[in-house]
């Protein structure tokens, strides 16, 4: 029963803890970028440079050519420096507009507010990560102050001085060490982008894709690709950030093999048990065949006290495994280094049908494995069962 138990806990965690890891990561990857970006295409991958994109598409504000899509918007970034008086560092302006959807970074947001994109004209408030404000020395109200490179290097650079009205923290180091983000009429206004007849900007850097279901990105991105012209490129996050969707891949051979290992242990204590179990039982194999039984219908008593055995153990696996993942969902007891993680806690995915795969799939695992050595009761001679010491 211990082995049983303990088998299931470690089966338990391992799930709960790599697909949580991964949905995590993939969250936090489409929070900055969307799960497909639409672009100009351009063999110049420089964002100070970049071609942008007319807002004006077909496919804008609603992709009804492709199904399974739950919203696109308009951003554009560009590459700066924020300079203090004793230090600098290298950031990314993320633009965003008034169509901006600020789910992610609301739940992000640990001090102060968003920025108020929804103005008529832009305003200089920007929204920062806490660990650049601990770098750069900042704190809610402070003035950034902000170069942005022009395409003729040799010209002094745009300036802006962004106020800071909030903090965040994704957890994902890699983001939270350049994006910054603000109204994208900065980015339109420093690039001198088209604007209309109204003096509204008709030009963006991309559009961000967002799904409905993430396991559908390959086949989603091949039919945006498909019905988008010819002069857009298509990118899915994966393709852009290859190294960490490899990475997070490994997790599912790592969750696997501790399966494999948790059931062959689990098997292994069974077997060995049901064999004790038998040789104890020796001479009442004997007496029961001696007064007819047949081999299977002794087998079964075998058996079904060998299913008790895995049921019970099943039971207090159960209990103790999702009990521990309960607390680390609502009380993140066991915390992660995000520089390498990319996340502060273990993430925890729980859900039903794993749970109930893990049970079924163990039973009939260790039940049909178990006919194997419950085999040894046909070989038993009723009288020498009898005689058996």
């Amino acid at each position: 029963m211990l082995a049983i138990a303990l088998g299931m806990i470690m089966m338990l965690i391992a799930v709960a803890a790599g697909v949580g890891l991964q949905e995590k990561i993939q969250e936090k990857v489409a929070a900055f970028n969307g799960h497909i970006i639409i672009s100009k295409y351009d063999t110049n991958t420089s964002d100070v440079s970049a071609k942008p994109i007319s807002l004006h598409q077909d496919f804008y504000p609603k992709f009804t050519a492709v199904s399974g899509i739950k919203y696109l918007q308009p951003v554009a970034s560009k590459a700066g420096i924020i300079r203090t008086e004793n230090d600098f560092e290298g950031v990314t302006l993320k633009g965003v507009g008034k169509e901006y959807n600020w789910t992610y970074f609301t739940d992000f947001l640990t001090q102060g507010q968003l920025p108020n994109v929804n103005d008529a004209r832009e305003n200089n408030q920007v929204l920062i990560s806490e660990y650049l404000a601990n770098r750069l020395g900042f704190k809610l109200g402070d003035t950034v102050v902000t170069h942005f490179p022009k395409k003729d290097l040799e010209k002094l650079p745009n300036t802006r001085n962004f106020k800071i009205v909030g903090l965040y923290n994704s957890g994902f180091q890699d983001f939270d060490k350049t994006v910054i983000v603000a109204d994208i009429r900065h980015i339109q206004r420093m690039n001198k982008w088209e604007k209309n007849e109204y003096k509204e900007y008709t030009q963006v850097g991309s559009f961000e894709v967002f799904l409905d279901n993430f396991d559908e990105l390959d086949l989603k991105a091949k039919e945006i690709y498909q019905n988008t012209d010819s002069f857009l490129k298509v990118t899915s996050i994966k393709d852009k950030y290859y190294t960490i969707f490899e990475w997070i891949k490994i997790f599912d051979f790592n969750i696997y093999i501790i399966i494999g290992v948790m059931i062959l242990i689990s098997v292994i204590n069974m077997s060995v048990m049901l064999l004790v179990l038998i040789l104890e039982k020796t001479k009442l194999i004997g007496m029961l065949k001696g007064l007819g039984g047949n081999n299977w219908s002794i087998r079964k008593i075998f058996l079904y006290n060998a299913s008790y055995i895995v049921l019970v153990g099943l039971f207090w696996g159960n209990l103790i495994g999702l009990s521990l993942l309960f607390l680390q969902k609502y009380f993140k007891l066991f915390p992660l280094d995000p520089s390498s993680y990319y996340v502060t806690e273990v993430p925890v995915y729980i859900n039903l049908w794993y749970i109930l795969a893990l049970n079924i799939g163990t039973f009939l695992i260790c039940f049909l494995l178990l006919l194997i050595p419950s085999q040894i009761i046909t070989k038993i001679s009723p009288v020498k069962a009898i005689r058996f010491e």
